[in-house]
Parts: C-alpha cells; structure tokens; sequence
C-alpha cells in the first residue's frame, strides 16, 4: 500500500481487501510504503476513514498478519505495538515482492 490515508480512500480500502484476502489459503504480508504507514499509528482511527478501519485493523492485529514498513521512509511516528511490524530496507522489500505469487498494488 503506498497511497496516503490522509488524502486517498484507496489506502483504508486495501486494508479492507487484505483482510478478506487473509480468509484463504495462502500466506498475506502487507507492504506500507511512504505515508500509508498511518495505518499503523496509534492515530490510525482519526484519519478520514477511521470509522472503517476500526472495524478492520483489530482484526489484522488478531490474525498476527504481518506489515512491512519502509525503513527508509524517516519520519516520527508512534506505531501501534499490537500489529505484528517489521521494518524493512527498499531492496528487502523488493525481493519480497519479487518472490510473491501475486501481488496487489495500491
């Protein structure tokens, strides 16, 4: 997910589409790119679809899916401790990607 929850619905959208997609049998990582780290935040309920996400990201945490963070991207930020987080490099992430069977872009 690389769009923006501040300013685009695609972001809360993908997190909706990843949870549904958690539902079957292969392994679900989700990839946040830039921005779309807010997700994660402690702040993640007061963006503009917050009311969505707080129906969904508890789930992400309960399933323990994993979420990949832009290591390079430096900005503060106060990330929830319940999602399962991991910080990666551009070039850990793009091997990632290049491994996955299938991968959705948003």
């Amino acid at each position: 997910i690389r769009e923006d929850p501040q300013k685009s619905h695609r972001a809360s959208e993908a997190i909706r589409i990843a949870l549904g997609l958690s539902t079957g049998p292969n392994p679900l990582k989700i990839i946040l790119i830039g921005h779309a780290k807010y997700l994660v935040t402690e702040e993640a309920y007061d963006l503009p679809d917050g009311e969505m996400l707080e129906k969904y990201l508890p789930v992400i945490q309960n399933l323990n899916i994993p979420v990949l963070l832009d290591r390079e991207f430096q900005e503060k930020m106060s990330y929830d401790s319940e999602f399962s987080l991991q910080k990666l490099s551009n070039v850990e992430m793009a091997g990632i990607v290049a491994d996955a069977d299938r991968v959705l872009v948003f």
